[in-house]
């Protein structure tokens, strides 16, 4: 079982592959390498908040169960108040959210699907408040995170209870 599957299923949730098993083509090594680099354990010069708002935005727009389950869980971990990940589907009328942040959200969701129209103003958006690795490691955030929720949606993770992770003590 790898690390994330262990995060989703102390969460009281299962995943079942109905379409494919991912393992069958290198491609899932190569998603792998992404994660350890972009993903909710990498070190990176974005806030830790940000980068999981990021996670759980893109998780939302995909919409993945895997992805939200697990993100949902890691934003908590990381002190991000509830109703802050309960609402943020609803970012743009919030005062929970910073300037900074609702900036790199639009700049997210304008990515994750494909506004070519307003993508270059949101880029100029993000260079007011953050430097150009921080750009960077953004936009990584939100590809990677893309590359997560369709390889899930493609695989068939669906999402069941797990009662043997329920009956378990949590740590």
């Amino acid at each position: 079982m790898s690390a994330d599957e262990d995060e989703v299923h102390r969460a009281g949730v299962r995943f079942e592959n109905t379409r494919f098993d991912p393992d069958l083509t290198p491609f899932h090594v190569l998603a792998k390498q992404m994660a350890a680099q972009f993903g909710y354990r990498a070190e990176l010069s974005l806030s830790p908040r940000l980068a999981e708002l990021l996670r759980l935005r893109v998780a939302q727009l995909n919409p993945c169960s895997y992805c939200l389950i697990l993100h949902t869980d890691v934003a908590a971990r990381l002190g991000i108040p509830s109703e802050v990940i309960a609402h943020l589907a609803s970012w743009r009328e919030s005062d929970m959210f910073s300037h900074a942040e609702k900036v790199a959200l639009a700049y997210c969701e304008g990515l994750t699907v494909y506004d070519i129209t307003q993508f270059s103003t949101l880029h100029d958006g993000l260079r007011i408040h953050f430097d150009e690795k921080e750009v960077a490691e953004i936009a990584a955030v939100v590809i990677n995170m893309n590359v997560w929720t369709r390889l899930k949606l493609a695989q068939g993770a669906t999402p069941a209870a797990d009662t043997a992770a329920a009956s378990r003590p949590s740590e």
